[in-house]
């Protein structure tokens, strides 16, 4: 990487920063200033979180020996050996989908005020997904998550991940802010906004976001950072939560953001969280608060909003063992300004037949019927969470959209988007069209299974052969899940002594 000597200021060996960016540090940390340059040399501390859909945290550090102390504002988040002899990511558990690699402070956002079970919950900046299925983990199947992702790749691999994590009540979308804030407004229990902005708090991991990094990039940032808020706003409800966050240090994304914020918003309001693991982190010095008077021009600002502002909380690398990251909790207290209302789709009214036709069985019917007859063969019966989602055909897979989604028929509220994973996809349907149907699984079906399914065990050796693509000895015939440590990994089928590898095969090892 060709970096400017002019623009570029070292400290220590190995370390480079722009210069208008340490310059601007400096003025804002005073005497901790050395003390954050000399945490860009010392090592990073990775960690992971450990996603109670699939497993418990004890049940966890039994079977993985790599898991280290906990992250101290997030229960189910472990940082791990960074030398370690084992890597997390790419071991069989990870595809199984026990835990998520995420960094530390990037757990802090989704930790400030976890949705409860059944409710409406929206991740509006949602790729790759930890925030996301951090969320999910929470809801613990009730209710309803959009994941949402505006760049098509970056969506691709947020619904990977929501399908590796087990997610069942998730809809993935890749759309924009406006988008969204016209098919759902004030519907939301919980919002986060995880905001695209200037990287700062991730220089030490990625050299991109030094050599990408500017003085215009960050004020380009805030302009965004101010629509996708200003729509994020529209979608929520009274009462309801908003979670701001960025992986940045710059006042202007952070602090300013929030204020000027609160300005176009008064019907919301900075609260702290609640959350006994984020009040230890903030009264242990872990967490620091918001610094209004980092931001330019702070004084035009009203007092009351200024103190509000000191109730955010910033991830300091000298402070804790986390990258840097910022994050506000906001509460919409009334009503705002009034959000257009989706407008209603005359072609929803295909589904109902003409007055005195005799009105034909729903496909869905069909698809429901063989794969509850697949659930009770297989799976020993029906999961009682499918009767709180809504079956639809997309071509030949059966989805199972949760109901919270939309009291009538939920693709009627996501016409219009794109959408990458409506609820959960159980399976295919083949030959529904030529009257000799017959029910296939899913892989997703497979992941969002609980520990413990009674199927085909496999040791490490053998689960890393399956993650390969490659067949395994079996026993007796017909669909099996295949698991590791008692959790799935996907489904294979049993014939003549032999297990038929079913694992997707985008994503062998």
């Amino acid at each position: 990487m060709n970096l400017n000597p002019e623009t570029i200021v070292c400290h220590g060996e190995g370390l480079t920063l722009p210069s208008l960016f340490a310059e601007r540090m400096r003025t804002m940390l005073g005497e901790e200033f050395e003390a954050f340059c000399a945490s860009y040399a010392a090592p990073a501390h990775p960690s992971l979180r450990v996603n109670p859909l699939k497993i418990s945290p004890c049940r966890l550090k039994e079977i993985a020996p790599f898991l280290g102390d906990c992250v101290p504002w997030q229960e189910n988040g472990f940082y791990y050996p960074a030398d370690g002899e084992i890597r997390p990511g790419k071991h069989p558990l990870h595809e199984a989908g026990a835990y998520y690699i995420q960094e530390a402070s990037a757990m802090l956002p989704a930790s400030l005020c976890p949705p409860a079970p059944g409710e409406r919950v929206l991740d509006l900046c949602a790729a790759p997904g930890g925030k996301a299925t951090q969320l999910a983990a929470a809801l613990g199947g009730e209710g309803l998550l959009i994941a949402n992702e505006i760049h098509p790749t970056r969506a691709g691999i947020l619904s990977q991940n929501i399908e590796r994590m087990g997610v069942r009540n998730a809809v993935v979308t890749n759309a924009t802010p406006a988008e969204l804030a016209a098919k759902f407004p004030a519907f939301f229990d919980k919002i986060v906004v995880d905001a695209p902005c200037s990287g700062e708090g991730m220089f030490r991991k990625e050299a991109d976001a030094v050599a990408m990094w500017s003085p215009e990039n960050v004020a380009l940032c805030a302009d965004r950072q101010a629509e996708i808020l200003d729509e994020a706003a529209k979608m929520l409800r009274v009462g309801g939560y908003l979670t701001y966050s960025t992986c940045t240090f710059a006042p202007a994304e952070n602090e300013g953001a929030v204020l000027a914020f609160l300005l176009r918003h008064p019907e919301f309001e900075v609260v702290p969280s609640a959350e006994a693991a984020v009040v230890a982190s903030r009264e242990k010095g872990l967490l620091e608060g918001g610094h209004p008077e980092w931001v330019e021009g702070f004084e035009a600002y009203p007092e009351a909003l200024r103190e509000a502002v000191r109730s955010t909380y910033r991830v300091l690398p000298h402070h804790c063992d986390g990258e840097g990251h910022f994050a506000a909790l906001l509460k919409k207290t009334a009503e705002g300004e009034a959000a257009p209302l989706p407008r209603k789709d005359d072609k929803s009214e295909r589904r109902k037949s003409k007055k005195g036709a005799k009105a034909e069985p729903a496909p869905e019917g069909t698809a429901m019927k063989l794969f509850e007859a697949f659930a009770m063969e297989i799976l020993g019966g029906v999961p009682d969470w499918v009767r709180d989602t809504t079956p639809r055909l997309f071509g030949d897979r059966l989805y199972l959209i949760p109901k919270a989604l939309a009291e009538g028929d939920p693709t009627d509220v996501l016409k219009g988007l794109k959408v990458l994973r409506a609820g959960l996809c159980v399976g295919s349907i083949l030959g529904l069209d030529r009257g000799r149907s017959r029910f296939e699984p899913d892989h997703a079906l497979a992941m969002a299974l609980p520990e413990g399914t009674q199927t085909h065990e496999a040791d490490e050796t053998a689960a890393v052969a399956f993650l390969r693509g490659e067949t395994l000895p079996a026993d007796g015939k017909g669909w099996h899940v295949v698991t590791f440590a008692g959790l799935p990994l996907g489904w294979g089928k049993a014939s003549d002594g032999i297990m038929k590898n079913h694992y997707p095969k985008g994503l062998r090892w």
